[in-house]
């Protein structure tokens, strides 16, 4: 017999018998089956096997047991006769029990009874009960299967008779609640009354219609409110309670409830739109009606009534107000669309509750455009620059205008009102584009100016327009053939020599922005003249400085990097000796310049002076041109000069300068006429102009200075030997001093002798001759 650990039977090896090894409980198992094997010794063994089946049967080893140890029931003193009080149960393991129940003790005047029915006791009533006697019975139930039994407690409360219904003590209430009082507010406590004991005194309160807004206690009839009253929605409510007791049967009464909602300012106005659009033009007069809001208020009396205001909100600026009373909104003063084109503006509805509410709506004002404004230049003067020889119909700028206006208002024409004169430029009457209407040179004009207008009539307004040129390099450079006057002024003064720049090669390019180049292409293989070949300026070698006279011939050019020029370059040096200075004179020409003189007007007039003189024109040394500075405003120019005697061999003799003067003034018509200049009469003696006070007396003094600069023209170079004639004042006799203020006494040294008397007069003195003597 192989089995596991707690099988309850166990097999004798020899004789096969099987008995019970331990305790069985058929409640727990009733029936076991199992194998059972016999094995010989013989070898090999040989074995064979059985199945056993094994059934547990029942002994009464188990008691009944309640399902419950104890048991409660009420149970009305009027109730009758059998009526069921409750069924009490019992469970017994053993099989095929049968229970059996009975009350063992407490039943008092045997009031009940109990009965067996379907496996449970059924507790009745078998007597009837009073509630002035007994109000509770405590019974003990046995239940038994015959031989074990087990018991449990039955409770019964009597209970009193409903004789008597709640009455509450008015068929009709009426109260009054704030609309704005939290959910769960007590509205009022109704309450009955009954004048029976116990639950039958004992009230329950319900609504008999469900009305969500309000709900009320059970036990204590408190009416509340369990949602937001509203009086705007609803002003009153009507509500029927039911008191109802817990008899049996049960009894009632119902009154009514009327619940009155008081208004509270809990409504703040409502504008009738969410925001409000108005336009109105800018130039309307103050106090123009925009547009009207208008706004409602669901409360009642003064918690509806309604009025507006910008206070707390936006007026924009204080341009707008608004009418209290009817909600108009007015322009307060005269308004710019330009500066301010949209008013977004806040106003408020605002009631007259305690404490007020206010609403507030956005109000949008679109100020309308007028032409108020006229077109804006950006600047009041343009700088164009544009290229010379650009090509004809060129778009060379584009001048616009603005007008702060919108719309048709804005609209601007374009036209040109001054300084087109000839038609050169057109501007675009709408866009504004500048247009070159002909070829444009540098040379021929740098800078246009004109005047342009922008009109959004009736409205202009004006710019000066200024075109400038920019030039490129589409000439050549011009030189002319020039001469290097050099009057080499030899004298014992040191310093006299001119190591500076004496002026520059006058070449001209009219491409203002070329940058040129200078060069000796022959001539000056000994460096004679000195050339600075960027600026073209120009130095006399110091080998120069002597006393011989000389004449070069020299080659110049002058490029701009794509064109370039030639020209002659002749140099004269003239030695100018203190002796030809003495023996010159100067001539005053009219209407002359120092410029227009240094041109071939200086030949011509060397010829007239050769001719009058009657000497080869190489004699005639012209060593100054000086610009008269002592007559004003008269252009006269003193051209000083001396001329060699035609007859004089190496020791070179020259005309007077007495001589000089008078052969030319005598002959100064055809001096004019060879010359086509204009000589004036001499004004040698500076003391013809008395430059002396007090009587002094003026006396000429001729001095000579070499230290002027060169001057120039287009062809000539021209170095001036500038006399200078100054002037002594001397004091008339008798007089001395700074400004012979001082009187001298001439009688002081007797100069009348012993025999006469000295009398001293204004200039001078007299002698008065003593008696007997003459003289």
């Amino acid at each position: 017999l192989e089995t596991g650990a707690g099988f309850p039977f166990t097999i004798n090896n020899s004789t096969g018998w099987i008995v019970v090894a331990s305790e069985l409980d058929r409640e727990a198992v009733d029936f076991y089956s199992f194998e059972v094997e016999a094995q010989d010794q013989g070898n090999p063994p040989m074995a064979s096997s059985a199945s056993v089946s094994v059934t547990v049967l029942d002994v009464n080893d188990n008691s009944p047991e309640f399902t419950q140890r104890e048991y409660g029931a009420r149970l009305n003193e009027d109730a009758a006769v059998g009526t069921s009080v409750l069924t009490v149960s019992a469970v017994d393991r053993d099989a095929n029990s049968v229970i059996t129940y009975q009350i063992s003790s407490g039943n008092t005047r045997n009031r009940f009874s109990i009965t067996s029915q379907s496996g449970g006791g059924l507790i009745s009533l078998a007597l009837p009960l009073d509630y002035k006697l007994e109000r509770q019975y405590l019974l003990t139930i046995a239940a038994s299967d015959g031989t074990r039994q087990d018991t449990a407690q039955v409770v019964i409360n009597v209970t009193d008779a409903n004789t008597h219904r709640p009455v509450f003590q008015s068929s009709h209430y009426t109260v009054n609640i704030n609309e704005d009082r939290p959910v769960g507010t007590t509205v009022v406590v109704i309450s009955a009354t009954d004048e029976d004991t116990g639950e039958n005194a004992r009230i329950t309160y319900l609504m008999e219609d469900s009305i969500p807004q309000f709900r009320i206690a059970a036990e204590t009839g408190a009416v509340t409110t369990q949602m937001e009253l509203d009086y705007e929605d609803q002003v009153s409510y009507t509500l029927a309670i039911t008191a109802r007791d817990n008899g049996i049967p049960q009894k009632s009464d119902t009154t009514y409830l009327e619940i009155l909602v008081s208004d509270v300012n809990d409504n703040a106005p409502q504008f009738l739109r969410d925001s409000y659009q108005g336009s109105v033009y800018e130039d309307v007069p103050a106090f123009t009606s925009v547009l009207q809001v208008s706004a409602t208020d669901r409360d009642s009396g003064l918690n509806g009534r309604v009025f507006y205001t910008f206070q707390g909100g936006d007026d924009g600026d204080g341009d707008f107000i608004i009418e209290s009373t009817s909600g108009i909104v007015r322009t307060l003063r005269r308004l710019d669309r330009e500066n301010v084109p949209l008013y977004t503006l806040r106003a408020f509805a605002v009631d007259k509750g305690v404490p007020a509410k206010r609403t507030p709506v956005e109000i949008q004002v679109t100020v309308l455009d007028v032409n108020d404004n006229p077109p804006v230049f950006e600047r009041d003067e343009f700088d164009i620059f544009v290229e010379e020889n650009s090509p004809i119909g060129l778009v060379v700028a584009r001048i616009t205008a603005t007008d702060p206006d919108e719309g048709t208002n804005a609209q601007i024409m374009y036209q040109i009102v001054e300084g087109n004169i000839p038609e050169v430029f057109q501007l675009d009457i709408f866009s504004g584009e500048l247009t070159a209407l002909a070829d444009l040179d540098y040379e021929s004009k740098a800078e246009y100016v004109m005047v342009v207008q922008a009109t959004s009539a009736p409205l202009v307004s004006r710019a000066t327009v200024h075109i400038r040129l920019r030039d490129v390099n589409d000439n050549s450079p011009q030189l002319k053939n020039f001469e290097i006057l050099f009057n080499n002024y030899i004298t014992n003064r040191s310093g006299s020599f001119p190591g500076g720049v004496i002026g520059r090669i006058p070449a001209h390019d009219p491409d203002v922005s070329d940058s040129l180049t200078y060069a000796f292409e022959q001539g000056n293989e000994l460096n004679l003249v000195l050339l600075d070949p960027r600026s073209g300026d120009l130095r006399l070698s110091p080998a120069l400085d002597n006393n011989r006279p000389l004449e070069a011939v020299m080659r110049v050019s002058v490029s701009d990097g794509v064109h370039s020029a030639t020209a002659q370059c002749t140099l004269r040096v003239t030695v100018i000796t203190d002796e030809m200075l003495s023996n010159s004179i100067t001539l005053r020409l009219a209407d002359m310049s120092q410029e227009r003189f240094l041109s071939p007007l200086l030949s011509r007039f060397l010829e007239g002076v050769a001719a009058v003189l009657a000497t080869p024109r190489h004699r005639v040394v012209l060593f100054n041109i000086q610009t008269d500075t002592d007559v004003g405003t008269a252009r006269i120019l003193n051209v000083s000069l001396s001329v060699l005697l035609p007859a004089s061999g190496h020791g070179a003799r020259f005309f007077s300068s007495e001589e000089l003067q008078e052969r030319l003034y005598l002959n100064r018509s055809l001096l004019a006429a060879i010359s086509a200049q204009r000589v004036l009469p001499f004004d040698d003696n500076i003391c013809l102009r008395e430059p002396c006070e007090n009587y002094m007396r003026c006396v000429s003094v001729l001095q000579f200075d070499s230290s002027a600069p060169f001057l120039a023209s287009d062809t000539i170079l021209f170095r001036p030997i500038h006399p200078v004639t100054g002037l002594r004042c001397r004091c008339p006799p008798g007089f001395t001093g700074d400004y012979c203020e001082t009187e001298i006494d001439l009688c002081y040294s007797s100069p009348c002798g012993s025999n006469g008397r000295c009398r001293s007069r204004e200039g001078g003195y007299t002698c008065e001759c003593h008696e007997d003597f003459t003289g």
